[in-house]
């Protein structure tokens, strides 16, 4: 079986090396000629722990390859669509700038090949490629399917080799006998439904998320003011069984990035057209971004003025395990304290180098303990699993202050005990 991948960021050059490492003869498309010589000599185009390796262990063996001429789809007998879908600073999503990407290869699929489409797009979308495949098909059969995606920066490796579930939406059950022999080498446990009803899925399952996250800061911030802990409260929402023990009920940072609050727009695009009341989803951003001014606050509030300070910023990449820094609460928490006057110093394991725009008032230090030197304030801005390995020591002997910013409690408990310290977490009273 020939499988063609198109779109090779994070999804596509994860799923690509991926279905290589299980046997299947893949080559990953993108339009971006640099991208692919890259990928061609073993580097992807961000970093996932693990990845660099997979796909030298790909080229390596010949499984895997890199193509920028869309034509190779044409051998093809699975083409999966994993485009990223460019999103703006409001949440607003590019759909034309995948669809169009997509429709580009039409004239090269071969008869009876099947386009899955991973890509996060807007219900009703495979149907729109269907009927523009259609006008062009001459006489060819293809069958369109959609298959959510699942991965997290970070873990997308374990996540794709062992999903838990699959879903996936089609039209008629020979698609599924087509797409069986493949997807049963990554998960037994294969959920079939119509094509949308598979993308209602990715929708729905990334709004409940946002809804958790913004639902939990929510009572964090009402907890903050009233003497209670979120910490407490979480554990009394998971000990009922109504809720549950895995429920996605932690206080902590905002949501970020643009995966989460693409799919909540996309809903409320669609309940806007329908003439449709949703006044929970439609706030769902709203909240979030109120919540993501959580730290420049509680800085402002406890060091006015900030003009003149070091804050130390630990953290850029917008969760731990990746170096992307796009829509990264890192960075927005960087961009206020330079708007405010604010010296800044900060480190990430992963980030190597600053954007343009801080190429004054900003520090990069070599570790966690050069950004926190001389700093009246510390903020763990990345949960990167290094900084639990810091002490309070390393707060206490570094720093000219004594504020330590902990949004979602994730140093070392002892940290918050020294009594030299201030250690301020989401959810606890001050």
């Amino acid at each position: 079986m020939k499988v063609a991948v198109l779109g090779l960021w994070h999804l596509g050059t994860v799923t690509a090396a991926c279905l290589a490492e299980i046997g299947a003869l893949t080559v990953g498309v993108d339009d971006d000629p640099q991208v692919v010589a890259k990928l061609n000599v073993g580097e992807p185009p961000l970093y996932e722990p693990g990845l660099a390796e997979l796909v030298q262990q790909g080229l390596a063996s010949g499984k895997l390859s890199f193509a920028a001429d869309a034509a190779t789809t044409a051998t093809a007998d699975i083409v999966w669509i994993c485009h990223d879908t460019p999103v703006d600073d409001d949440d607003q999503a590019d759909v034309d700038a995948v669809f169009s990407r997509v429709v580009a290869i039409f004239p090269y699929l071969k008869n009876g090949a099947v386009v899955l489409v991973s890509a996060q797009l807007p219900v009703g979308t495979v149907a729109r490629l269907e009927k523009s495949f259609a006008a062009q098909a001459n006489a060819r059969q293809v069958d369109f399917a959609c298959s959510p995606e699942n991965l997290r920066l970070g873990r997308a490796l374990e996540i794709f080799r062992n999903p838990g579930r699959i879903v996936i939406g089609i039209r008629r059950e020979h698609t599924r006998d087509k797409l069986s022999p493949l997807l049963s080498k990554l998960c037994s446990n294969l959920i079939w439904m119509s094509v949308e009803s598979a993308e209602m899925v990715k929708h729905s399952l990334n709004a409940f998320l946002a809804l958790s996250v913004t639902f939990t800061n929510e009572l964090a911030t009402i907890a903050e003011q009233v003497g209670a802990s979120a910490a407490d409260i979480e554990k009394g929402l998971r000990s009922d069984p109504r809720v549950g023990s895995h429920a996605y009920v932690k206080a902590g940072s905002a949501f970020s990035g643009g995966t989460l609050a693409r799919d909540v727009q996309f809903l409320s695009a669609i309940a806007e057209r329908e003439k449709l009341q949703t006044p929970l989803i439609a706030n769902i951003v709203a909240s979030n971004r109120a919540h993501g001014q959580w730290s420049i606050n509680q800085l402002r509030r406890r060091l006015a003025p900030l003009a003149g300070r070091t804050i130390a910023v630990l953290g850029l990449s917008y969760k731990p395990g990746t170096d992307a820094i796009r829509r990264s609460p890192s960075i927005e928490l960087v961009r206020a304290l330079r708007a405010d006057g604010a010296k800044i110093r900060v480190y990430d394991p992963a980030v190597r180098k600053l954007p343009d725009e801080f190429h004054s008032g900003v520090v990069m230090a070599d570790d966690a303990k050069g950004a926190i030197a001389g700093a009246a304030a510390a903020v763990v801005a990345t949960e990167w699993p290094q900084f639990r390995e810091l002490v309070a020591e390393d707060f206490t002997c570094g720093m000219q202050g004594h504020l330590v910013l902990d949004p979602a409690a994730f140093l070392s408990p002892d940290i918050a005990k020294d009594p030299a310290l201030t250690v301020v977490s989401i959810g606890r009273a001050a």
